[in-house]
């Protein structure tokens, strides 16, 4: 549909279910200013929640690494078409970009060629990790960046780039209250039965790499406790509402094990809520796990062309963002070849006989992102560019 003529018009465009989220909150609280405008874009479940006119699903953008985007390269094409065609018949006042740089740059490119509108990116590209000369295309296609990690208003500034360090948007999600020490009431050395969460992330192909060895890490994590005074563990599967039940019910139908685990739909800190340690996909997961002090191994498997590409171009230390924040491996990590079995049942085993001391380990995390208000901050440097 066309927007009413009295309204200004944000077009919004996001590829994964994270960015949908944060986009969400965004423009909850732009509305907030005003109430008289009109949205449109690409998103999910979270923007078509604010009244979103989406005129692309993000249900088949979500893929990462080289060979899992060429797979999908049909869909990203159409919904980039779309885009076009939508900018020339309904112009919008702002285009607000979250994170997707890959189809966000691009996008970007495209409006700054073809149209007078000014460009907000929101949840920026990972410079710091590799694509550094995504850079230059920032500052010559973007018009503000709004940041989310402390690191990188320096690499902003040095580009010459208008960037505003607004803080983490889960700072919001997760409050300090809800953080794990604060929520531990039993003593660990008499703890009879112990949780852990497993979170295999919410793409398929991380379904297919990742949950089966952990289902086999889990076998003899298991083996090993009740080897001793009768302690006890189960196991919670994290379920993303972008997988369906049945995939992870053959994974573990095959595994012979069903009876040691429960699938879990819903939000991340219910997981987190429950568990003494989690085993996560590399991802955002991992820095809302640190937000709540629960102790996490973090593990990966790309395939192999991908990963080939990967350790010629990548240039930091960690994968996991809360081991970048801080500068430190707060969180081990179990990536590629390493991520086995039997190393993440052996580091877990090691975790959960020392869970006090990773508990305040990630305490330095919320300390390093400082105060919470990402929405409302970058809501603001909206409405003054709009």
């Amino acid at each position: 549909m066309n927007h009413p003529v009295k309204f200004k018009h944000i077009m919004v465009l996001t590829g994964e279910p994270s960015g949908d989220l944060h986009a969400g909150h965004l423009i909850k609280e732009i509305k907030k200013s005003d109430q008289n405008i009109y949205f449109s874009g690409i998103g999910g479940q979270q923007l078509e929640h604010q009244g979103v006119d989406l005129f692309y699903n993000i249900s088949n953008l979500s893929a990462m690494g080289l060979t899992e985007v060429i797979m999908q390269f049909r869909q990203i094409k159409q919904a980039f078409d779309l885009f076009k065609k939508k900018l020339k018949s309904n112009t919008p006042d702002l285009l607000i970009l979250v994170d997707y740089p890959g189809f966000n740059l691009k996008a970007a490119k495209f409006v700054k060629e073809h149209y007078k509108i000014k460009v907000l990116y929101y949840i920026t590209p990972k410079v710091w990790a590799w694509n550094k000369s995504r850079l230059k295309k920032i500052k010559k296609y973007v018009d503000h960046a709004a940041l989310i990690l402390p690191f990188e208003e320096r690499i902003y500034k040095k580009a010459r780039i208008q960037a505003t360090y607004v803080g983490n948007p889960l700072l919001d999600d997760y409050p300090e209250n809800i953080s794990k020490p604060f929520l531990r009431r039993d003593d660990l050395s008499k703890k009879k039965h112990l949780v852990i969460g497993l979170m295999p992330g919410s793409r398929k192909t991380e379904i297919n790499n990742l949950l089966g060895v952990m289902i086999k890490a889990a076998d003899l994590i298991s083996t090993h406790l009740n080897c001793r005074e009768n302690q006890k563990v189960s196991f919670l599967i994290s379920k993303a509402n972008s997988i369906k039940n049945e995939h992870i019910e053959a994974v573990l139908r095959d595994s012979g094990m069903k009876h040691l685990f429960q699938i879990e739909e819903g939000p991340a800190r219910d997981i987190f809520i429950k568990s003494d340690l989690v085993v996560a996909a590399s991802g955002t997961v991992t820095l809302e796990a640190a937000l709540c002090c629960i102790p996490t191994i973090i593990i990966y498997k790309l395939s192999r062309i991908t990963h080939h590409i990967a350790k010629r171009v990548v240039k930091i230390q960690y994968a996991g963002l809360a081991n970048l924040i801080v500068n430190k491996e707060i969180m081990p990590e179990l990536l590629q070849d390493d991520a086995t079995a039997e190393k993440i049942s052996k580091k877990a085993i090691y975790m959960l006989d020392n869970l006090i001391y990773f508990e305040n380990q990630l305490q330095m995390v919320r300390k390093m992102l400082g105060k919470g208000g990402a929405s409302s901050k970058t809501a603001t440097i909206a409405m003054e560019m709009l």
